[in-house]
């Protein structure tokens, strides 16, 4: 019994992209290492829904799959994440854990939702939501961080960080337009 493609694609994103974005926002600053073995499972599910081998190199295969590699994909959750707690959308115990930047006198910052960074003397302690979030979150541009909704949001990050990974400055219109037609298109189901 063979699958189609359709099938095997609904197969994989059940179970697999759904066990490597599962709790994969504690691994946030982790060593490589770390995240190796779920990059080599997702590369391993890419192949297969594709159809390629495995010594075709995986980047062109990702690309055209429109897939974050696992770093960006810890990285869109912890962004998430973080954009609900902003908008109280998020659990009570991590609204709390960040703020937005307030600065002391009017400054232009202080219109750019900005989140206020803790100090920390080590690696490890950027580790945590406390420190990683307002890192990750002040370096997106200004336009993502207003987005009106989540699913604006979602399309925006993930957009984002598809085109810094992938050095896409070409295809940044592409996926803009693809992103923007996925939004409409679930927004009239």
């Amino acid at each position: 019994m063979y699958l189609t493609q359709p099938v095997l694609a609904q197969l994989i994103h059940m179970f697999v992209t759904s066990r490597l974005d599962y709790g994969n926002s504690l691994l946030y600053g982790s060593s490589a290492s770390h995240t190796r073995k779920l990059q080599m499972v997702q590369n391993a599910a890419a192949r297969l829904l594709t159809g390629h081998r495995n010594s075709d190199h995986i980047t062109p295969i990702l690309r055209d799959l429109h897939w974050l590699p696992v770093d960006k994909r810890i990285i869109f959750k912890v962004l998430l994440l973080t954009y609900k707690c902003i908008h109280g959308l998020a659990p009570k115990y991590l609204c709390s854990l960040i703020d937005l930047y307030r600065p002391s006198r009017p400054l232009r910052s202080g219109q750019t939702m900005q989140l206020a960074r803790p100090t920390t003397r080590s690696r490890f302690g950027d580790m945590p939501f406390t420190t990683a979030a307002p890192k990750i979150w002040n370096a997106l541009p200004l336009d993502i961080k207003t987005a009106c909704s989540v699913n604006s949001f979602k399309c925006k990050v993930k957009s984002y960080l598809f085109c810094s990974h992938f050095n896409c400055q070409a295809l940044r219109s592409v996926v803009w337009s693809y992103a923007l037609y996925k939004f409409h298109y679930y927004l009239f189901i």
